[in-house]
Protein backbone atom coordinates (compact mmCIF):
# COMPACT_ATOMS: atom_id res chain seq x y z
CA UNK A 1 0.00 0.00 0.00
CA UNK A 2 1.13 3.74 -0.98
CA UNK A 3 0.62 6.95 0.19
CA UNK A 4 -0.80 9.19 -1.58
CA UNK A 5 -1.36 13.65 -1.32
CA UNK A 6 -4.70 15.49 -1.86
CA UNK A 7 -3.26 18.91 -1.92
CA UNK A 8 -4.25 22.40 -2.94
CA UNK A 9 -0.75 24.28 -3.49
CA UNK A 10 2.21 22.71 -5.48
CA UNK A 11 4.94 23.44 -2.70
CA UNK A 12 3.44 21.34 -0.67
CA UNK A 13 2.87 18.40 -3.98
CA UNK A 14 6.60 19.16 -5.00
CA UNK A 15 7.96 18.62 -1.24
CA UNK A 16 6.03 15.27 -0.85
CA UNK A 17 6.59 14.02 -4.29
CA UNK A 18 10.52 14.42 -3.59
CA UNK A 19 9.60 11.97 -1.05
CA UNK A 20 8.43 9.57 -2.71
CA UNK A 21 4.71 10.26 -2.00
CA UNK A 22 2.44 10.69 -5.50
CA UNK A 23 -0.36 13.05 -5.30
CA UNK A 24 -3.04 15.73 -7.19
CA UNK A 25 -3.65 19.47 -6.46
CA UNK A 26 -7.16 20.60 -6.16
CA UNK A 27 -8.46 24.37 -6.09
CA UNK A 28 -12.20 23.73 -5.83
CA UNK A 29 -14.92 21.96 -3.91
CA UNK A 30 -15.85 19.89 -6.60
CA UNK A 31 -12.50 19.56 -7.28
CA UNK A 32 -12.01 18.37 -4.46
CA UNK A 33 -14.82 15.69 -4.36
CA UNK A 34 -13.86 13.66 -7.84
CA UNK A 35 -10.79 13.55 -6.46
CA UNK A 36 -11.39 12.34 -2.91
CA UNK A 37 -13.97 9.98 -4.58
CA UNK A 38 -11.24 8.43 -6.74
CA UNK A 39 -8.49 8.23 -4.39
CA UNK A 40 -10.68 6.46 -1.75
CA UNK A 41 -12.00 3.84 -4.44
CA UNK A 42 -8.14 2.48 -5.22
CA UNK A 43 -7.22 -0.41 -3.33
CA UNK A 44 -3.25 0.42 -3.40
CA UNK A 45 -3.83 3.32 -1.83
CA UNK A 46 -3.40 2.75 2.10
CA UNK A 47 -2.54 6.27 3.91
CA UNK A 48 -4.28 9.34 2.23
CA UNK A 49 -2.26 12.73 2.99
CA UNK A 50 -4.79 15.93 2.98
CA UNK A 51 -3.77 19.52 3.39
CA UNK A 52 -5.95 21.73 5.77
CA UNK A 53 -7.43 23.52 3.39
CA UNK A 54 -8.45 21.06 1.27
CA UNK A 55 -9.83 18.90 4.12
CA UNK A 56 -12.42 22.71 5.19
CA UNK A 57 -13.91 22.15 1.28
CA UNK A 58 -14.96 18.61 2.13
CA UNK A 59 -15.07 17.89 6.02
CA UNK A 60 -18.19 15.99 5.53
CA UNK A 61 -17.11 13.28 3.37
CA UNK A 62 -13.57 13.17 5.24
CA UNK A 63 -15.17 12.36 8.68
CA UNK A 64 -18.13 9.85 7.34
CA UNK A 65 -14.79 7.77 5.54
CA UNK A 66 -13.03 7.54 8.59
CA UNK A 67 -16.11 6.52 10.61
CA UNK A 68 -16.76 4.22 7.92
CA UNK A 69 -13.10 2.10 9.01
CA UNK A 70 -12.25 1.64 5.74
CA UNK A 71 -8.60 2.04 4.00
CA UNK A 72 -6.98 4.48 3.36
CA UNK A 73 -6.09 5.99 6.50
CA UNK A 74 -6.67 9.55 6.15
CA UNK A 75 -4.28 12.03 7.96
CA UNK A 76 -4.67 16.42 7.86
CA UNK A 77 -1.44 17.49 7.25
CA UNK A 78 -0.35 21.72 7.38
CA UNK A 79 0.95 23.43 4.17
CA UNK A 80 4.05 25.44 3.69
CA UNK A 81 2.20 27.60 5.68
CA UNK A 82 2.20 25.73 8.83
CA UNK A 83 -1.09 25.28 10.91
CA UNK A 84 -3.92 27.64 9.58
CA UNK A 85 -5.95 26.06 12.71
CA UNK A 86 -5.77 25.79 17.00
CA UNK A 87 -1.79 25.07 17.09
CA UNK A 88 -2.52 24.18 20.85
CA UNK A 89 -5.25 21.18 19.80
CA UNK A 90 -4.14 18.20 21.25
CA UNK A 91 -3.34 19.79 24.37
CA UNK A 92 -7.66 21.12 24.18
CA UNK A 93 -8.61 17.45 23.55
CA UNK A 94 -6.38 16.23 26.55
CA UNK A 95 -7.74 19.05 28.81
CA UNK A 96 -11.43 18.09 27.78
CA UNK A 97 -11.20 14.20 28.29
CA UNK A 98 -9.11 14.69 31.78
CA UNK A 99 -11.22 17.93 32.94
CA UNK A 100 -7.92 19.92 33.87
CA UNK A 101 -6.29 22.59 32.24
CA UNK A 102 -2.39 21.50 31.64
CA UNK A 103 -0.89 24.70 30.40
CA UNK A 104 -1.34 27.91 31.38
CA UNK A 105 0.33 30.78 28.68
CA UNK A 106 -0.40 33.52 30.49
CA UNK A 107 2.33 33.58 32.53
Amino acid sequence: MKYFLLSDNIDTHVGMNLAGVEGVIVHSVPDALKAFSDIIKDKDIGVLLITELVQSFIKEEIKIHKLSGKIPLIFIIPDRHGWRGDKNFITSHVENAIGVKINDTDG
